[in-house]
């Protein structure tokens, strides 16, 4: 799974809202077919690599595959039956912020119906609402 090997700093504040649309990474730019986002939310490092593995099952050593998001905010948890104050948790998973409009994952070298269907597979898998979209 995707992870980051090092960070300024160790835990990140969470926000209450994402706001805004995707003002980069909003056009397909090295495959031909895209996926992206219609709505905003945190994709969790979990969550991308179940996409990319049912879109490169689907495939079956064809095409490539590129990864436009990355996780690299920090999400912390207590143990269960914690009381109350002692601080924040310790890191336990890190997730990608994606606002609407952004283009998560691309791909090349096959069919657009094969690729359709392999990115909506990988949609699935995302908890976000997603658009197959294709390079002009």
């Amino acid at each position: 799974m995707l992870a980051p090997k090092k960070v300024k700093f160790r835990k990140t504040q969470r926000t209450d809202q994402i706001k805004g649309i995707a003002s980069r990474m909003n056009e397909v730019s090295f495959g031909q077919y895209g996926l992206k986002s219609l709505e905003a939310s945190w994709v969790s490092s979990r969550q991308i690599e179940a996409a990319r593995r049912a879109m490169t099952r689907y495939v079956a050593r064809g095409g490539r595959v590129w990864i436009r998001i990355f996780p690299d905010k920090a999400m912390t948890a207590k143990g269960n039956e914690m009381p109350m104050g002692k601080g924040k948790g310790a890191v336990d998973h890190y997730v990608a912020v994606v606002k609407p409009g952004t283009v998560m994952f691309e791909m090349s070298g096959i069919d657009e119906d094969t690729a359709r269907k392999a990115l909506d597979l990988a949609g699935y898998k995302l908890p976000v609402k997603t658009k197959f979209v294709v390079k002009y």
